[in-house]
């Protein structure tokens, strides 16, 4: 072979800087990943704030349901401790009661109800009472507890005290 031959010196392919058709694609599958993986994370983002803001409005109607059967029981108090006030004979016991509260506990009501057991020790005769209010958000006909099927955002409290008069 002679050395001016033209096989001799013709490019050869360079390994490094091969042709790109089997790399070409590579950089929508990349971006399709990290597009999935977004979505992915807005999505998981979105459940965790929706969970995070029932469960606040969930405590903050647990809270008012407490404070809506204190409000029962003060006013189940007074019914029967100050009305009529002493020395006058202590009152019988009370129907059960439902209350529609105003303000910020208008979405609740309270229902009371009594008991009343006599005792007495040497000339003195004792009155107890045990009063009990529950409070909830969804009353069923008006009264509480529900007997409805219950809804997530239902919320119930139960408070009890013993009275002596």
């Amino acid at each position: 072979m002679s050395t001016t031959c033209p096989e001799r010196f013709q490019a050869r392919p360079d390994p490094i800087h091969r042709s790109r058709s089997p790399q070409a694609g590579f950089t929508l599958v990349s971006m399709l990943f990290i597009l999935v993986v977004l979505a992915v994370l807005g999505a998981a983002m979105a459940k965790f704030s929706m969970r995070q803001q029932l469960g606040s409005s969930s405590e903050l109607a647990a809270a008012k349901a407490m404070q809506a059967a204190i409000a029962g029981l003060e006013w189940a108090s007074f019914q029967l401790l100050r009305n009529p006030p002493p020395p006058a004979a202590a009152p019988a016991c009370f129907g059960k009661t439902s209350i529609a509260l105003p303000g910020g506990l208008s979405d609740f009501v309270v229902t009371v109800s009594c008991s009343l057991s006599s005792s007495s020790d040497g000339g003195d005769n004792f009155n107890f009472y045990q009063i009990t209010a529950t409070a909830c958000n969804a009353p069923s006909a008006g009264a509480c507890p529900s007997t409805a099927p219950l809804n997530p955002s239902y919320v119930e409290r139960q408070l009890s005290r013993r009275l002596v008069r």
